[in-house]
């Protein structure tokens, strides 16, 4: 291999960037960083609307490969995809989930479709055009279809069906924005995978724990909890990879669903899922999260250091996902 160049390509950020938008810049220094001890050239082209202005500097770079780390355009989480549908019109081989499981593991309501048709346990659902469907004295939350990192979530919305005032709501919110979802009171789960040469490998389960939490308070990672530092809501969600023995037959099978999801939406790279588990112990996937933020303060790093595996490994891994057949 002669051509070292790599670009890494990431999302241009809006006029006023918040602390989920911003983090992306972290992440390109420490791909970048990392890429460089791996021996390749790297630069950097940002992706924004200027779609045409993209594709002549990747064009004049020719590299080797792509580090996508697009994660939306203009905040817009939903048009993640872009960047790989322009990757793969340029036939440029990139990093991570692929342009068909990207798309699909970005709309929340496709992927619980496929994963019901896949008998992958998820939480029941109900779209905004159902709304008879709500059931009194049930909990639900009001989820967005498309965003990541938590944008649009947060503990307001979560309700019961009884609560009318509430429903009546929903009823002028954008059901193509919006779904509801059957609210599990129970443990949550963030499992990272990554793959490589010798295929899917889970790493170390981490478990949210929700601490000192008022009774009634919803045990959910909402917007605040992980973006808002300095807040109650942050200090009080703490990542454990601690368990007990009688937590192993759970956990194994928390295993098989994150390899079942893999095969099912035929990932590659790096993804997290994202579980919550009732108190019968019964697991749910509530999302399944295609390129999950790398940075240091992340679930995938912490996931993969408590392995083990320097950063430069995960790299590696990344990187082998690209070129395997």
């Amino acid at each position: 291999m002669t051509n070292k160049k790599v670009v890494i390509l990431y999302n241009k950020l809006s006029e006023n960037p918040q602390a989920d938008e911003l983090d992306v810049l972290t992440q390109v220094n420490l791909v970048a960083d990392t890429l460089k001890e791996l021996g390749y050239v790297t630069s950097e082209v940002q992706f924004s609307f200027e779609i045409d202005e993209a594709i002549k500097q990747l064009k004049e770079q020719d590299p080797y490969f792509v580090f996508n780390l697009v994660e939306s355009i203009n905040n817009k989480g939903e048009l993640c995809y872009v960047g790989p549908s322009v990757l793969e019109y340029l036939q440029m081989p990139y990093s991570g989930v692929q342009l068909e499981g990207m798309f699909i593991t970005t709309n929340k309501l496709i992927t619980k479709k496929i994963l019901r048709s896949n008998n992958i346990p998820t939480s029941d659902w109900i779209e905004l055009n159902e709304l008879e469907k709500i059931e009194p004295y049930v909990r639900y939350i009001l989820k967005p279809t498309w965003e990541d990192g938590s944008l649009g979530l947060d503990f307001e919305n979560v309700f019961y069906g009884e609560d009318k005032t509430y429903v009546e709501k929903l009823k002028i919110v954008d059901r193509k924005k919006f779904f509801i979802e059957k609210y599990i009171d129970g443990r949550e789960f963030n499992i990272s995978v990554i793959g490589g040469i010798i295929g899917p490998e889970v790493m170390p389960h981490a478990e949210m724990q929700f601490i000192n939490f008022p009774e009634g308070k919803p045990k959910i990672m909402g917007y605040s909890a992980k973006w808002v530092e300095d807040t109650l809501d942050y200090d009080q969600t703490q990542r454990t990879f601690d368990f007990n023995e009688n937590d192993k037959p759970l956990l194994d099978k928390l295993s098989n669903i994150c390899l079942q999801c893999w095969k099912a939406f035929d990932l590659s790279g790096y993804v997290r899922v994202d579980f919550r588990v009732d108190n019968d112990n019964n697991p749910y996937v509530l999302e399944v999260n295609a390129n999950p933020c790398l940075s240091t303060d992340s679930g995938l790093y912490a996931a993969t250091q408590q392995k083990g595996y320097s950063f430069k490994t995960v790299i590696e891994r990344v990187i082998e996902d690209i070129f395997k057949k």
